[in-house]
């Protein structure tokens, strides 16, 4: 036999190989995949811990016993600061810009949200006396936001996040900016983080970068409070839509970063592990509700005054979700399929209370 014929691989041989390159290639891919989530899971737990930040109560008082989001229905309230330089009131003493309520109910995995107006007039119990709700963070701090809110629909806080200018900011970019379909009536251009008019927003379907997200949050001079809370519930949706794109994945460490910074909750790390669930599925069903009410000028200073019976509806909706009533007409949802609860936010109602 030539020599030249002794070193031809057989076919056998070559299958083999290529089964052997695949299975190493297979083994440093899950190697990786692996490292890579211990490392952004024990980033993700280091975030959380300076992140963590209680708040002076163990349990609402509308609670008989601490929630167990594993298990249980809870609510999270979402409060967006202005702790900037430029307002020098720091993280305690600033007025709320942004409060976003939302229930989620673990049987059907689905999530409502409501945006309280910043100007509504509401009872602050921390300063006994109606008031703008805006102004409860400033007076009192979270608690006194919280316990406001708690009064307003008569159903419990479970758990609060605080998140300021620069966190949303960078959160945002982190992902690489987010879609959004700009629900405004004309072209314009909003105050940036810095109350100065630099951000150019327009109407219509697009890719918004973490300033311009913000801007957007913010606006409300161009047409309503109420267009301004739909608008930030979008974002809302924009922002659960990417974090749960496969693409995402390597971004997580500068999200958690971002996080890390500039956010305050009364979170623990295995409690905020414990809302995965609902990801499982994918994006799961978030319904907006809207609150309704009216301008009043009336006393020289603006003030929004809710309507009493689109509150009543809303507490009702809530309180259903939270399954603390029973919900006859099933207009909160609690009965949803997991089916229809894994559908996009894109197809989720959007209920305006009256």
């Amino acid at each position: 036999m030539k020599r030249s014929e002794r070193n031809v691989p057989t076919k056998k041989s070559r299958v083999s190989l290529v089964l052997k390159v695949l299975l190493l290639l297979s083994a440093s891919v899950l190697l990786c995949v692996t490292a890579y989530g211990v490392y952004i899971t024990k980033k993700a737990e280091t975030a959380a811990n300076q992140s963590f930040e209680k708040v002076d109560r163990e349990i609402s008082e509308k609670r008989q016993a601490k929630v167990e989001p594993v298990e249980d229905n809870v609510s999270i309230l979402f409060i967006g600061v202005d702790d900037s330089e430029q307002r020098g009131q720091g993280s305690d003493h600033s007025r709320s810009d942004a409060l976003v309520l939302a229930t989620l109910n673990n049987k059907a995995k689905t999530v409502k949200l409501v945006s309280i107006p910043r100007d509504s007039y509401v009872y602050i119990p921390y300063k006994d006396r109606e008031d703008k709700i805006t102004h409860a963070h400033a007076a009192g701090g979270t608690l006194a936001t919280i316990e406001t809110v708690e009064e307003l629909f008569d159903i419990p806080v479970d758990y609060y996040v605080r998140m300021n200018f620069n966190a949303f900011i960078e959160v945002v970019d982190a992902f690489g900016g987010i879609e959004v379909d700009v629900d405004l009536p004309y072209a314009f251009y909003e105050k940036d983080e810095n109350d100065q008019k630099t951000v150019y927003l327009e109407p219509g379907l697009q890719e918004l970068n973490g300033r311009e997200a913000l801007s957007l949050a913010r606006t409300r001079y161009v047409d309503s409070d109420i267009m301004r809370g739909k608008r930030q519930q979008d974002i809302i949706k924009a922002i659960a839509k990417k974090a749960t794109n496969v693409t995402s994945i390597t971004k997580y460490g500068d999200v958690i970063e971002a996080i890390g910074d500039n956010m305050k909750t009364d979170m623990t790390f295995d409690e905020m592990k414990s809302f995965f669930s609902y990801l499982t599925q994918g994006i799961p069903q978030i319904d907006s509700l809207t609150l309704d009410g009216a301008d009043d000028m009336s006393t020289g200073i603006y003030y929004y005054m809710l309507d009493e019976e689109s509150l009543e509806e809303t507490e009702h909706i809530l309180k259903s979700h939270l399954e603390l009533i029973p919900d006859t007409s099933n207009i909160s949802g609690t009965e949803e399929s997991n089916e229809k609860a894994s559908e996009s936010t894109t197809d989720s109602e959007d209920i305006s209370t009256r």
